[in-house]
Order: structure tokens, then sequence, then C-alpha cells
């Protein structure tokens, strides 16, 4: 099997306040590029949207640019900027920290089927 496709023109984009994701789905991978403009943050710019009170989606990561808080419901914290590789759980807040837009790329796949999707 091969299978090629491009981020220029992705499967689809999800808008949400302050930021969006854009998604390719292939077999076996969905990588997703999440894009967050300065004051975005996951409790108000997505909970209403997801219908949860934190972010449920599982996240293994690379940041391309910008800074980013990530708040476990346990407690711990991390920031996160470019360069960093990151894997995240179910059950945080994030936010953007600084006036600069934060890009990061998402390979665990639930990001680019689950994120800011609207829950049923």
């Amino acid at each position: 099997m091969l299978e090629v496709k491009t981020v220029d023109k992705p499967d689809e984009r999800r808008d949400f306040p302050r930021g969006h994701l854009e998604a390719v789905h292939l077999s076996g991978l969905d990588f997703a590029i999440g894009t967050f403009e300065p004051g975005w943050r996951w409790s108000e710019s997505v909970a209403s949207i997801a219908g949860t009170p934190n972010c449920r989606v599982h996240h293994t990561g690379f940041v391309v640019q910008g800074r980013m808080r990530l708040a476990m419901e346990d407690g711990a914290e991390a920031e996160i900027g470019p360069g960093d590789v990151f894997v995240c759980s179910p059950g945080h807040d994030a936010w953007v920290v600084g006036d600069e837009q934060v890009v990061v790329y998402d390979f665990a796949g639930t990001m680019a089927n689950e994120y800011a999707r609207p829950r049923e």
C-alpha cells in the first residue's frame, strides 16, 4: 500500500473561536495541524463545542511555532514550545502563552477524528 496526501489540501477543516484544525485522513493515520491564536484557551474556545469541561482527546504532538501551557486534571502542568514533542492524556486544559500564534502537528489520530467535533 502507498498513500500520499498533502496538508495543502486537507480533507477537512474545523473552525472554533481563535483557532482551527485541518486534518488529512489516511489508512492507519489521521494527521492534524492545529492553529491557535493569542487568547485561545481550550476551556473557553472549545469546551462548549465538545460538551466536556476539559479536553478528552489524547495528543501525540510536535510544536512548530509559539508556546502553549498544558494543565492536567491532577494538577501537573507543562509549557511546550517550538521543537517540543509531547504526549498528553485526556483530561486537560490548554492555552496560548504570549502573543504568537501556536501551530501544533498531532499524529495520534484522535485529534483529527474527535477534536472540536460536537458531541452527539
